[in-house]
């Protein structure tokens, strides 16, 4: 082969590993441990979209399916930890080394100061979208005050986790709803609570020097299952189990929560985004199966 056929050929290699880097197209046993049944919801297949095991000081923490033409997660799925609500300081903003560098390591890190390669920014969003997207913050899909251990906590500050979310609706609805469901499930929650929470775009891009950058969500959602509940918890809360779910417009105004069950949000996101026929958040919709009977 010629020298000229042998530098190409590497740089194309050079350039696939590196939008592609380690991002999993089937999810390890490891990362399959944030999933109800181990199963990731059914129904988001498209070419743009990407697992990443989300891993932080070298250990798996949650999912998220990434959308790398928007820039942003289409939902990031965890295991809700009992949690005080603390939030984690002093962590820096974090990006996704399996997306967009050949990179030795699996764990998110620190966005480097001064120098990024060429294509670092390509496949995932960076500091610079948000400095001056005035009318929008940086808001995260698996919350740090919905885990209890430090690290758990750090690993949610990763830009792969957050979208652009109005600051009215995130710190007055949305981050109160999170408060509402945290707090349910500490109570009453006796097992694993599987979380996920997503988003849908209707094309509103955030722009960067006139280029479009990050897809701005329409609406963000959360379901939550947890089949090992408390039986004797109020009956106000007790219907919210072993699952439920709610929904939020990304406003300023008209953006109240609704607190639906997970079938009626299945429905919901069915007429509003682009999903297949046998979307699924939960296996079952988290209904577990009846026990066999003995003969």
């Amino acid at each position: 082969m010629a020298l000229w056929a042998q530098t190409a050929l590497l740089l194309i290699n050079i350039i696939t590993s590196a939008v592609r880097g380690r991002v999993e197209k089937e999810l390890s046993p490891e990362c399959r441990e944030f999933l109800y049944m181990e199963t990731p919801p059914t129904g988001l297949q498209h070419h743009s979209h990407h697992f990443i095991c989300q891993r932080y000081n070298k250990k798996p923490r949650y999912v998220t399916l990434y959308n790398t033409a928007g820039r942003i997660p289409v939902y990031s799925a965890y295991t809700f930890k009992r949690s005080d609500a603390e939030k984690c300081v002093d962590v820096p903003w974090m990006y996704e080394p399996q997306l967009s560098t050949s990179s030795d390591t699996d764990d998110m890190q620190p966005f480097p100061r001064g120098y990024m390669p060429m294509n670092f920014e390509d496949a995932q969003a960076v500091l610079d979208d948000y400095i001056n997207a005035v009318l929008y913050e940086r808001g995260t899909l698996n919350p740090a005050e919905h885990q209890d251990d430090l690290d758990d906590k750090a690993s949610t500050y990763t830009l792969t986790n957050v979208v652009p979310v109005v600051p009215n609706f995130n710190n007055i609805v949305w981050n109160r709803q999170e408060d509402i469901i945290r707090k349910r499930l500490n109570n009453y929650c006796r097992g694993t609570a599987y979380i996920v929470t997503g988003t849908t775009t209707s094309g509103e891009m955030i722009r960067r020097q006139n280029i479009k950058r990050i897809a701005v969500p329409t609406y963000l959602w959360s379901a939550y299952c947890c089949v090992d509940y408390d039986h004797n918890a109020p009956y106000s809360e007790r219907v919210k189990f072993p699952s439920f779910a709610h929904y939020g417009l990304n406003e300023q105004q008209n953006n109240d929560v609704v607190e639906i069950s997970v079938q009626k949000l299945k429905e919901f996101l069915k007429r509003t985004t682009f999903v297949d026929q046998n979307f699924q958040i939960f296996v079952n919709d988290c209904v577990a199966a009846a026990p066999s009977k003995i003969i």
